[in-house]
């Protein structure tokens, strides 16, 4: 440690422990942004945001989305500038000394919320913070820097509890990532994938394809379906055929993941599957946004595109959005490895940037692709409270409207960037007394996994306190 990072490390040290006064929510929790936050993760619980259903509800009335909890105490922005720090809290006095340090660089990593209550429709929360852990400089994949950990306790205007967050960040030095030892780095273009190619008589099909639809032959004589396209129909040998444009949905019938040898072209790992298609078709093609160790024979799949060449597009498949459950679970509906249904989620531009002005983050690494680029990111990246938001909202998807989150403990990993897929999945890892469920989770994209992490759930008795729906 040299004699400048010991000088850091020895102010840093006596804020760790620190208190920081009560900070006060400058706007009540809002039904406008309770609705805002909704639309962006698409959460469809009727109970965050319809007050004649959330009347008789278990509730008695609107509630605010369990995972919102820390952002109605998130830092204001007056005339596009965020206020200043207020160094009477121990976190941001300890953020300005790196800052000042040259660690200007800034990603979240961990959030571990705890539900006691739920807020509603013009509660004020209050948050008090204690800076539990400053570490020791680190070096990473992202950078040199440290992490910073604080523990925050919520209460309402009428000092009740609603939760708590223990909250980690990475404040690191910009430029610094670890390199890949001695290896040469390669700066050559990506090769494009091989070029399909096709006559006139399949040229129809390519057409489609460009258009995103998914044409099927289909022969007029006798109504036979056939892919790939072929001359004639395969028994009566009929020539005469026009097509259908198929739904783009069907299952998994078998699959393969070949490994080598790799081409450079191609992202591994590779899935090429035999999709049966709901016209009865059954069609080759990749399967993406899944690994293979997550895939299941009879899995429901939908068509996706990509466009290998500026004239050429080509279907894909990933497994399909899965429906929002109309009932509840209750207990005894589900067993320790019962699997959740994976659910891809498209991280676009608009999804990072909303995802971030709904949860009140004005970072600017996360609307503002220049001054990501300038703290060693290669885009803008999507806040740790999207992430939340989205897990909590598929989880709830699942288990029902009137399941009740008791925690929801994220870790960050690869950073979702605009233009990639994170698929959803977990399985249950635990059932216990009074209706208690754990569900661990990961969301992968293509550098990896995004998140991992875990939440309980508590279920409601069924019927008469029965146990099971069924």
């Amino acid at each position: 440690m040299s004699d400048v990072d010991a000088a850091l490390d020895t102010a840093l040290q006596p804020l760790v422990g620190g208190q920081g006064p009560v900070q006060v929510a400058t706007e009540p929790v809002g039904a406008s942004a309770v609705s805002a936050w909704c639309a962006v993760m698409s959460e469809a619980n009727p109970l965050f945001v319809d007050e004649a259903v959330a009347a008789s509800g278990p509730h008695g009335g609107i509630v605010a989305p369990p995972a919102t909890l820390n952002m109605w105490t998130m830092p204001v922005r007056i005339g596009g500038d965020s206020v200043g720090r207020d160094t009477d809290q121990p976190q941001q006095a300890a953020y300005q000394l790196l800052d000042d340090a040259g660690f200007t660089g800034v990603v979240a990593t961990n959030s571990d919320q705890a539900y006691e209550a739920h807020l509603r429709p013009g509660d004020i929360v209050s948050a008090r913070t204690t800076l539990v852990g400053v570490s020791p400089q680190k070096q990473t994949a992202l950078g040199i820097g440290h992490f910073v950990t604080t523990e925050v306790a919520y209460a309402n205007q009428h000092g009740d509890p609603v939760g708590t967050l223990t909250f980690r960040i990475f404040k690191f030095r910009p430029g610094t990532g670890r390199q890949r030892g001695d290896e040469p780095v390669d700066d050559s273009p990506r090769p494009e994938r091989p070029r399909p190619r096709w006559n006139q008589d399949q040229a129809w099909h390519w057409e489609g394809l460009r258009q995103h639809e998914l044409r099927i032959q289909r022969f007029t004589g006798s109504g036979r379906l056939v892919h790939p396209p072929v001359v004639a129909d395969p028994t009566t040998h009929d020539m005469a055929y026009d097509w259908v444009v198929a739904s783009g949905r069907g299952s998994l019938y078998s699959w393969t993941a070949p490994e080598h040898p790799k081409v450079p072209a191609f992202d591994y790992p590779l899935v090429v599957g035999l999709v049966e298609l709901e016209e009865g078709v059954r069609v080759v093609s990749n399967i993406v946004g899944v690994r293979p160790d997550q895939l299941e024979i009879g899995m429901p799949l939908e068509v996706c595109w990509l466009d290998s060449h500026d004239d050429v597009t080509l279907h894909q498949f990933r497994p399909v959005r899965p429906d929002r459950r109309t009932d509840t679970l209750v207990r005894g509906d589900v067993s320790v490895g019962d699997r959740l249904p994976p659910c891809p989620i498209d991280v676009t531009t608009e999804l990072v940037m909303s995802g971030a002005l709904a949860t009140f983050d004005h970072q600017d690494v996360h609307h503002d692709s220049d001054a990501a680029r300038a703290k060693g990111l290669p885009d803008i990246i999507m806040n740790i409270l999207t992430s939340s938001g989205l897990a909590a909202r598929w989880l709830g998807d699942w288990a029902g409207d009137r399941v009740v989150f008791r925690n929801l403990r994220i870790g960050l990993g690869a950073s979702n960037h605009p233009g990639d897929t994170m698929t959803m999945t977990g399985s249950v890892t635990d059932v216990g007394e009074g209706g208690a469920v754990t569900v661990a989770f990961v969301g992968t994209n293509s550098l990896g996994n995004h998140i991992r992490g875990s939440a309980e759930l508590v279920l409601p008795e069924g019927p008469q306190g029965a146990e099971g729906s069924a």
